[in-house]
């Protein structure tokens, strides 16, 4: 049984820290959005202030409470209601993503002062290195790239329309 449960353990693992690094490449640009048009300097300074072990309390919080959001959501998919669930999924996610970037980022010194969280921060690094070393990662990575490059191709020609047109009617 444990040699069964092994390898799909790891599947799992795999697919749940994709759906993370997925998510992390657009929670990562609002996350900085955030930072740079809100000013938060008080509680910036004063979560900054905080100790490593109250750091590590307050940097969980959004994990406890927005990780159930997966299973909600896939349960609202399972009885039907697909776009609420994938809704659910998705606005979860990037609220606990962003969430946790901004605090990760603020609190991350702190943190790799306590042991335990070092060692897991470090096997989840191993982990992110390996899935990105894969195959089927570098195939999506050039996926994302190629539809990016067509996002922007077609919104410059459709700007550039817009100004021909701007400019005919003056």
């Amino acid at each position: 049984m444990k040699r069964i449960l092994k390898p799909v353990t790891y599947i799992l693992a795999a697919i749940y820290f994709l759906v993370d690094a997925v998510f992390m490449t657009v929670a990562r640009p609002v996350a900085r959005w955030i930072g740079r048009h809100f000013e938060f300097r008080r509680l910036r300074a004063w979560i900054r202030s905080l100790s490593p072990y109250p750091s590590l309390a307050l940097f969980s919080v959004p994990v406890i409470i927005l990780e159930p959001i997966k299973p909600v959501a896939a349960y609202l998919a399972a009885t039907g209601q697909i776009v609420g669930g994938a809704v659910t999924f998705i606005i979860g996610e990037l609220l606990k993503l962003v969430l946790v970037e901004r605090l990760f980022h603020l609190t991350r010194d702190k943190l790799m002062k306590i042991p335990a969280f070092a060692w897991a921060y470090g096997k989840f690094t191993e982990m992110k290195a390996w899935l990105q070393a894969t195959e089927a990662w570098r195939a999506i990575r050039a996926l994302t790239r190629a539809a990016k490059d067509a996002v922007a191709r077609a919104r410059a020609k459709l700007v550039g329309s817009f100004s021909r047109l701007a400019t005919s009617r003056d």
